[in-house]
């Protein structure tokens, strides 16, 4: 009897550690003292102040390259979209790093850090006036504004890429390490981390709500060496945050060998295998004993019949030496075809973000042109109008998460209420109707224009006699769209990842935010290039008068692509096959 309660007492303890995780002194990491929602706070509150130091920037920066530093309407559009692709795609190198070497916690302090100095020189930037050209209104067609001169441009250049790589480590690595305070296989953590996903696109409409209104108001009234500083502070607290949490996370154990070198090894065997037969039973492909390997329980994957090509890579012959590059496991195998199959989800993500990029550019130079009255003279800045589905959002992912969630999770038996391809799904959707939206708004702002002779009127100082919020309407329904495609991505990524692979996997969702805000940029320049000699103004988007453009056709292209690529994604969700939880 008491040796039967000595081996439950030790099975429990044994329950109560956590694989693979350690805590901020290197010791096992213990559940119910260590990771758990309550670490979670202090990851969100940090992504909170990360959030607040650089939304405004997404939706801002274009006035700041037009009307500050004097570049043309698409010039701005561009450099604003080749900051934010860099941004995200930048993500990639430290989720390699913060997985194998470096591990995320300590990925996320340096990255801040980074983030810090850049918008820290930024701030220097526009304070000085010897580092900037004399003001100049651009939209006066008989000015000649002066440019940056190269140096300054440089300086430029230099802080706003170490804002980008800042603000892409840190979007490496806060949901990966999230999340990894929280057990998969332990069913009410589950729930709790699909919170914490939610929880990540809460904190990101929190920080924006100020980031949006408090902020863009800063840089529009008070300075852009302002609106940069207190960005900066924000950052800090940001770090100051992340710190305080350290005693209480589960850290996960970088393991100094990359998963992501055994996936390249998987289809290099594949290919050096291709002529070998595959054996009928899977068995007999090559895995390590389990019984006599120390490893973790997720080391282990089971075969799955798809993409059997790969499984060359497993074909034990008998007369070689094991070669790495030539035999590999079943698991690695298994982790590679995981990748594979997430491969063309990804790919359909990529349209979105185009979308996105536009309503932080093209929208934004609409709104300059508006009417911004909300109140007696209390204008609302054209960038601040994202706030409105951020507004709206505040309120309605709690409901999604605690009344929304647990009622389809009765419903379809699933964890997450609806599987993570059918929440993608309803956003891309969304973002297709979106761009419709904004095509037919656009359509009625020229109208107005053209009916009050206001063609060539200067943007901010002559006023359309047509209200900002008509804009509402595509940002309220783009809002939607992100609550159910990029947290659904987010999710979807995280949990069919590899072991050794989570944070990589998280930075899917940033990658193809990347790839979409570089896409915006050839987009527009093709479109500029294919309209040149069929359009008054030089191209549809060419000039900086967007009165005389034509930006409701280049949103109806935007929504038409956007349908196209929803009917690829529905085939690709349907043939898309998770992986075993067992």
């Amino acid at each position: 009897m008491l040796s039967y309660m000595n081996h439950h007492r030790t099975h429990i303890e044994k329950l109560e550690l956590v694989d693979g995780k350690v805590n901020w002194k290197g010791e096992t990491a213990v559940k119910h003292k260590h990771g758990g929602l309550r670490a979670a706070l202090f990851i969100l509150v940090a992504f909170v102040f990360e959030n607040l130091a650089n939304l405004h920037l997404a939706v801002n920066l274009t006035t700041y390259f037009n009307g500050i530093l004097h570049f043309q309407v698409s010039d701005a559009a561009n450099a604003l979209t080749n900051f934010m692709g860099t941004g995200y795609i930048l993500s990639i190198i430290f989720a390699v790093f913060a997985d194998t070497y470096i591990g995320r916690f300590k990925s996320i302090l340096i990255s801040g850090s980074i983030e810090f100095l850049g918008l820290a020189l930024l701030s220097a930037q526009a304070h000085y006036s010897s580092l900037r050209p004399p003001p100049c209104n651009v939209f006066d067609p008989t000015s000649r504004c002066e440019k940056l001169e190269s140096s300054d441009t440089v300086f430029l250049y230099v802080a706003l890429y170490l804002v980008a790589a800042g603000m892409a480590g840190i979007k490496a690595s806060i949901p990966s390490h999230g999340a990894d305070q929280f057990d998969e296989k332990d069913p009410r953590e589950a729930k709790t981390m699909s919170s914490f996903f939610n929880g990540l696109l809460f904190a990101l409409c929190i920080g924006g709500a100020v980031s949006l209104t408090l902020y863009v108001w800063l840089d529009d009234h008070k300075g852009w060496d302002v609106g940069f500083g207190v960005s900066a502070i924000a950052m800090f607290l940001a770090l100051i945050v992340a710190v305080l949490g350290w005693p209480l996370y589960r850290i996960h154990v970088v393991q100094g060998s990359s998963v992501l070198l055994e996936l390249i090894q998987v289809f290099v065997a594949a290919i050096r295998n291709r002529n070998l037969k595959l054996p009928e039973n899977p068995l007999e492909l090559y895995e390590i004993d389990k019984d006599k390997e120390a490893a973790l329980e997720d080391d282990f994957l089971p075969h799955r019949d798809v993409y059997r090509f790969l499984d060359k890579a497993a074909i034990k012959t008998a007369s070689e030496k094991p070669n790495p590059w030539k035999l590999c496991r079943v698991t690695q195998v298994e982790n590679a075809k995981i990748l594979l199959g997430m491969t063309p989800v990804f790919a359909c993500t990529i349209i979105m973000t185009l979308c996105l990029a536009q309503l932080q550019t093209f929208s934004v130079q609409q709104g300059l042109t508006m009417d911004t009255t909300i109140v007696g003279s209390f204008h609302i800045p054209p960038a601040s109008l994202p706030i409105i589905p951020v507004i709206f959002l505040i309120f309605i992912i709690p409901f999604y998460d605690q009344i929304a969630v647990p009622l389809l999770r009765k419903v379809t038996g699933h964890v997450t209420g609806i599987t993570h391809l059918q929440r993608i799904g309803v956003g891309l959707i969304l973002s297709s109707i979106s761009m419709a939206t904004a095509a037919i708004m656009e359509v009625k702002r020229k109208s107005v224009a053209r009916d009050h002779n206001m063609l060539d009127a200067l943007p901010v100082l002559q006023p359309l006699p047509i209200s900002v919020f008509w804009l509402s309407f595509q940002y309220f329904i783009f809002g939607i769209a992100d609550m159910f495609t990029y947290v659904g991505l987010l999710e979807f990524f995280y949990s069919e990842a590899p072991l050794g692979l989570k944070t990589v996997s998280t930075c899917f969702l940033w990658t193809s935010m990347a790839l979409g805000y570089y896409l915006s940029t050839i987009l527009v320049q093709i479109v500029n290039r294919a309209t040149k000699h069929i359009t008054n103004s030089g191209g549809w988007l060419a000039g900086n008068n967007i009165n005389k453009n034509h930006l409701n056709l280049f949103y109806l292209l935007l929504a038409l692509l956007s349908s196209v690529n929803f009917c690829v994604y529905l085939f690709v969700s349907w043939r898309y096959k998770y992986k075993s939880k067992n």
